[in-house]
């Protein structure tokens, strides 16, 4: 059984939150639980619907997959929640190209399943460490796997918040899936740039690794993300394998 906690923060420079949050330890749909973080993108109106709506609509579509295999259950959601959100964004002129990246997560027993769209993150922390599970669909990303820019590099990098991919932005969304082995005891950040940019990887784990409920770790992860300039809103969904 897993138990979560999700939080967002404006953070210390925004006026408007346009990160949004979603956890069920329960079933939804044919799913045995469902983890996602999303972060919006266009003007101050259209970046914060961006996220709701297409986190909104992509819950929906789980809840009413009649399909039982996680794997298509997550493609045919995220499809369907690019879609809607799309024609949202050609209703009207405020909403013209609005966005968001969607991060979700599935455990089902010791076998787990994470699609993302986009830069939000979902890492994999255990007593040996942590990794970065998703691959970013950003430009700067896609510069360090070439190997033109060096991971530090791409933490400076003036062009680091551009993304390649987004849900919502084109009528047909290319994603990515990331099944993998989640073994008990392991936790699971589910995270917008917000948090990944302000706090390095190894302060996350070693923050996550600590023997304290999830509740104070989000807490204490959204404290150093916004100690350390808050320049973003900031998005945390924790997960532990029981």
């Amino acid at each position: 059984m897993q138990t979560s906690v999700a939080m967002t923060d404006i953070g210390r420079r925004r006026k408007v939150n346009q990160d949004y949050v979603y956890a069920s330890d329960q079933p939804v749909g044919n799913l045995p639980n469902l983890y996602v973080v999303a972060d919006g993108m266009g003007g101050h109106r259209a970046g914060d619907l961006a996220s709701s709506y297409g986190v909104q609509k992509f819950v929906e579509a789980v809840r009413r997959c009649t399909d039982v295999r996680p794997a298509l259950i997550l493609q045919k959601a995220i499809r369907y929640a690019n879609y809607r959100l799309y024609e949202k964004s050609c209703e009207r002129e405020d909403y013209y190209g609005m966005g968001t990246t969607l991060v979700a997560l599935c455990v089902c027993g010791y076998e787990a399943l994470a699609v993302n769209i986009g830069d939000s993150r979902l890492y994999e922390v255990t007593p040996d460490g942590i990794r970065q599970i998703s691959q970013d669909h950003s430009l700067v990303a896609e510069l360090v796997r070439k190997g033109e820019l060096s991971p530090q590099e791409a933490r400076r990098h003036p062009d680091k918040n551009i993304i390649t991919r987004a849900l919502g932005i084109q009528e047909e969304a290319e994603i990515d899936l990331f099944p993998f082995h989640a073994d008990r005891g392991n936790r699971y950040l589910l995270c917008s740039d917000g948090l990944s940019n302000m706090v390095e990887d190894t302060e996350l784990c070693r923050l996550i690794q600590k023997d304290q409920p999830l509740q104070d770790i989000g807490g204490r992860l959204i404290l150093e993300a916004n100690r350390n300039g808050g320049t973003d809103n900031i998005a945390v969904v924790l997960v532990e394998i029981g």
